[in-house]
């Protein structure tokens, strides 16, 4: 649905459809890799946490 939502938004945004689907598929691979490091980083935190 993300994906699809965002190629529309491309598509509107800049007239083409293949630019769209690019800037949908850069943006999940951004953001994927984002939640991964920040959920590394989380995880190493001890702040909080018993035991």
């Amino acid at each position: 649905m993300g994906l699809a939502t965002m190629t529309l938004v491309g598509l509107i945004a800049t007239g083409s459809a293949a630019v769209g689907g690019a800037l949908a598929l850069v943006n999940t691979a951004i953001g994927l890799t984002l939640y991964v490091i920040y959920e590394r980083i989380w995880a190493g935190i001890s702040w909080g946490r018993n035991g």
